[in-house]
C-alpha cells in the first residue's frame, strides 16, 4: 500500500520516515518530496508497505500524531491524476 505522509516538519528525511513506519511492519520504500529547484522539503512525503494490515494499523496510530513540532496527516495515497491532457489555457 502506497501511504501519503502529510504536514511533515522540512527537517524530516526519508531515514526519519522509514524508521517510524518500520515500528508497524516492512517498509519498501520512504521518500520525501522535495522542490526540483532548491531541493528543500515540500513537506509531505510517501511510504510504500508491502503488507495491507501493516500499512492499516501504521496509519491508524500514525493519523494525528506529533513527530518534529508538526501533527502528522497520514493516509492511503491517492492515485494521481494525469495532467497531460491538451487543456489549452484562454480558448
Amino acid at each position: 500500500m502506497n501511504i501519503y505522509v502529510g504536514n511533515l516538519s522540512f527537517d524530516v528525511t526519508r531515514d526519519h520516515l522509514r524508521e517510524m513506519f518500520e515500528a508497524y511492519g516492512e517498509v519498501e520504500s520512504a521518500d520525501v518530496i522535495r522542490d526540483r529547484y532548491s531541493g528543500e522539503s515540500r513537506g509531505f512525503g510517501f511510504v510504500q508497505m508491502p503488507n495491507q494490515g501493516e500499512a492499516e494499523s501504521a496509519i491508524s496510530e500514525l493519523n494525528g500524531k506529533e513527530y518534529m513540532g508538526r501533527n502528522l496527516k497520514v493516509s492511503e495515497a491517492r492515485p494521481r491524476r494525469d495532467h497531460s491532457g491538451s487543456r489549452r489555457f484562454g480558448r
